[in-house]
């Protein structure tokens, strides 16, 4: 049963499955919120115990008090850990990923292994990236969460996705995003270049993309693993860029076998 944790981290809202086994952290991507891993929720809680958050300034977490930087949303995340005890294995999807690669650098001692998923060094490896990052809290205030959601949910996920995960990507970044909190995200990823510090990276790393992802893109991922010292990569067949939520079965399937190499 998911649950919203009443001890953590009181400056966000998380939920969580499973009482046994490793502690799993998972962060959701830019438009999105925990609702994003209810399929590990509900399938892993029988072997981890699985966690996952609202980013500051994200769905039910308050917002912040002043502007988060990369850093700011990675020390979030290592205060989360703490709360649940002394380190956790991380999973970041997009977004997430790079603010797993910038927790794994700033607290290392926080993090006993990284899951990757449809994620790059950050927008800021390409000035037009950036720019494009930048520009879309310009269109969030603008058009509004709604419409924002139904312009960009949908190319999240394959062509071969059904109508029905479409729409619930659509409701959660509906129901997820907001400013100041969206501004402070994409900033951060306009800003990122995490290209010369994945050496510096300790904890094994698990690397997935979707087959079909369009928007961070296989390239992007192949870029990590092989920046990274300690990493596996693997694709994920007839998926896009949620490839959690769109192959769950195959995505859990690879963060299992994961999680036991590691905790062996």
């Amino acid at each position: 049963m998911t649950a919203a944790h009443p001890a953590a981290n009181p400056a966000v809202h998380v939920e969580e499955a499973g009482t046994e086994g490793p502690l799993l952290v998972c962060l959701h991507g830019i438009g999105s919120s925990s609702a994003a891993f209810a399929p590990q929720l509900a399938a892993l809680s029988e072997h981890a115990r699985v966690v996952a958050w609202d980013a500051p300034g994200y769905g039910k977490s308050p917002d912040p008090e002043g502007p988060l930087d990369l850093d700011g949303f990675a020390d979030a995340a290592a205060d989360l850990i703490r709360s649940y005890g002394r380190s956790a294995h991380v999973l970041g999807v997009s977004w997430g990923g790079v603010i797993a690669l910038r927790l794994a650098t700033r607290h290392p001692s926080l993090v006993d292994s990284l899951i990757v998923a449809d994620s790059s060094a950050g927008s800021g490896t390409d000035p037009a990236k950036a720019e494009g990052m930048r520009a879309r809290a310009t269109d969030l205030a603008d058009s509004g969460p709604r419409a924002f959601a139904e312009k960009r949910g949908p190319r999240l996920v394959s062509d071969l996705a059904p109508a029905a995960l479409v729409e619930r990507v659509v409701d959660t970044m509906a129901a997820s995003v907001r400013l100041p909190g969206y501004g402070y995200a994409a900033e951060s990823m306009a800003g990122a270049d995490l290209r010369p510090e994945l050496s510096a990276v300790s904890a094994p790393t698990l690397v997935i993309c979707g087959d079909r992802d369009k928007v961070t893109g296989v390239e992007a991922s192949q870029v990590l693993a092989g920046g990274l010292h300690k990493t596996a990569y693997v694709i994920v067949k007839d998926a896009g860029h949620l490839a959690n939520q769109e192959q769950p079965e195959r995505f859990n399937a690879w963060v299992l076998s994961h999680l036991h190499i590691v905790t062996l």
